[in-house]
């Protein structure tokens, strides 16, 4: 069976905004090169930022003016899918013969999405949308519907992706793995240890190859920022990115408080050895007791009928 290099590539948005992060992401051209890696996973929300400790000056019945001109900067900062950004990832991906899976923050009209956007070399555009927005996290970016469960073939496998928090959600997790997911990809800006039992779980539980690229970020002290809550020298998001095999082994990785490509081998053909005894949407599910259905339409606020 086919053997390939997956990488995750552990950096942080830039305070300088979205043209300075992706200035670096372009900077690793050669390093994604010199790994041969096939898949290449980075963070949520890299471009776009994630503005983390962010109040956007909202109260329960009320929202302050300072709070509306910081959402302006954070819409301003946001991509536009496709446009210039799109443009210059997919030569990313041409250019290295890798496909990559980027977090980013994503306009449409005057609303946010947190999404994990798709790269392949030979120039297809994807894109899966943050189902379910964590906590605060709904103040600022919608909802994605079910017609962005997307599914990528690419040479290495096939790729799909489920961002931060999503990941905890079991039905969206069945959903995914019954669409033949191969290859996990999971942006995220949790760097707790307990995020990487999730992910060897997820990996064990799907009996696929899983990549989790986290951010990195200094403290607020470095930042210049204030993060009520926080303790000032303590780094706001560590990375602690991996990548885990078919049985939950930790194959690439945790990378911590550095900036960098993790990589790892994998063999697609341990595939079928790990399903041997456990296949979740196959054998070892049970369709006359559990069902699930989902609806994959996509849904518009507004729909003109000709």
């Amino acid at each position: 069976m086919a053997k390939f290099i997956l990488a995750a590539l552990q950096m942080g948005s830039s305070p300088e905004g979205k043209d300075r992060t992706l200035e670096k992401i372009l900077d690793f051209e050669s390093a994604i090169k010199n790994s041969a890696a096939a898949v290449v996973v980075m963070p949520e929300a890299l471009l776009g930022g994630y503005p983390k400790g962010s109040v956007f000056g909202a109260y329960l019945g009320y929202r302050l003016p300072a709070g509306r001109e910081m959402f302006a900067a954070y819409f301003a900062n946001a991509i536009d899918v496709p446009g210039p950004e799109t443009e210059e990832l997919a030569g990313l991906a041409q250019r290295t013969g890798a496909s990559l899976v980027v977090g980013a923050i994503e306009r449409d009209g005057y609303t946010l999405y947190c999404s994990a956007l798709f790269f392949t070399p030979e120039g297809e555009l994807a894109k899966h949308r943050k189902l379910m927005p964590t906590a605060a996290e709904r103040l600022i970016w919608g909802q994605g519907d079910g017609s962005t469960l997307t599914v990528v073939k690419t040479k290495a496998g096939k790729l799909g992706a489920a961002i931060c928090w999503e990941n905890y959600m079991p039905l969206l997790r069945m959903a995914m793995y019954a669409k033949g997911v191969q290859i996990w990809c999971a942006p995220t800006v949790d760097s707790r240890e307990s995020w990487q039992s999730s992910m060897r779980h997820i990996a064990c539980e799907g009996r696929c190859f899983l990549i989790s690229a986290c951010q990195v970020q200094p403290s607020p002290n470095a930042l210049g920022v204030d993060v009520p809550g926080w303790g000032q020298d303590v780094p706001l998001m560590r990375g602690n990115s991996i990548i885990v095999n078919p049985y939950g082994e930790i194959i690439g990785g945790p990378f911590q408080d550095e900036t960098g490509l993790v990589t790892a081998a994998a063999d697609l053909g341990e595939l079928a050895k790990a399903r041997y005894d456990l296949d979740v949407t196959g054998h070892y599910a049970r369709p006359d007791v559990f069902q699930l259905a989902v609806d994959e339409r996509v849904k518009k606020g507004v729909d003109f009928q000709g």
